[in-house]
């Protein structure tokens, strides 16, 4: 029986593993399962390889998309590019191959959306995921800034110094925060979302809620909003693709 996994922590509400065994019930697939490997710390993973036999691939969730890349033997030339990793392939001679299928799903549910008025977008949040953004953002054209809540190198801005006029000019503005994941649904970036018009663009990462409070306060300014969902369903066909080499 063929194995594949989600690696997190804190993972039990995961969209992966309900969408995969869904998946393997409507297609038949009977030599395969997916479970959740919920993980304190990356110490374990040695652990989890050695132990799970038939073990072919897993995903890689918050908070390890970064920290896990020193225990892989390679990258592929996307995942190296952005310097995180959200998908790994097992090779038969037992070898850890990180890629990234985030940025496939993000240029696949954001591009039907995309305007040419769409030049300049903010970034929410500096994580593993945000990683995947700027470069599916660079690759479409899309000049981009990091916002968060400390200034740093990378950090165009902290949520303190964004303005009305700031957000009016950046006509795309994507969460990669957890901000507003069940069951915490009330919480949201803290931006000056009166500078929001029905121009922008709000993506989500988050797709549990449905419409986070961050996507209805932009459509209650008439923006286009678009949640996380199809961006997990895009990656992780993706991902099942990558995986079938060695399945």
């Amino acid at each position: 029986m063929n194995k594949l996994g989600l690696l997190g922590r804190s993972i039990s509400y995961s969209f992966s593993r309900s969408y995969f065994k869904r998946k393997f019930e409507d297609e038949q697939i009977n030599n395969t399962t997916y479970e959740n490997f919920d993980i304190p710390s990356l110490d374990e993973l040695p652990k989890i390889i050695e132990n799970t036999k038939d073990l072919k691939g897993l995903n890689v969730t918050i908070p390890y998309k970064e920290e896990v890349i020193p225990y892989l033997d390679k990258l592929n030339k996307k995942a190296k590019a952005i310097g995180a990793v959200n998908t790994i392939r097992v090779t038969k001679k037992g070898k850890l191959v990180g890629y990234n299928t985030d940025c496939y799903g993000f240029k696949k549910s954001l591009k039907p959306h995309l305007k040419r008025r769409h030049k300049s977008a903010l970034i929410l949040g500096t994580g593993g995921a945000s990683k995947a953004i700027a470069y599916t953002l660079k690759k479409l054209g899309i000049e981009y800034h990091y916002v968060s809540r400390t200034a740093s190198e990378a950090v165009k801005y902290t949520y303190n110094e964004l303005t009305e006029a700031i957000i009016a000019d950046h006509l795309l503005i994507i969460n990669c925060t957890p901000l507003g994941t069940f069951p915490n649904i009330e919480n949201h970036p803290d931006i000056p979302y009166n500078g929001i018009t029905d121009k922008h663009i709000l993506f989500d990462l988050i797709y549990n809620p449905e419409e986070t409070t961050f996507l209805k306060l932009g459509k209650e300014r008439h923006a286009t909003t678009v949640n996380g969902l199809d961006m997990l369903v895009f990656q992780a066909e993706k991902a099942w693709s990558i995986w079938n080499v060695t399945i």
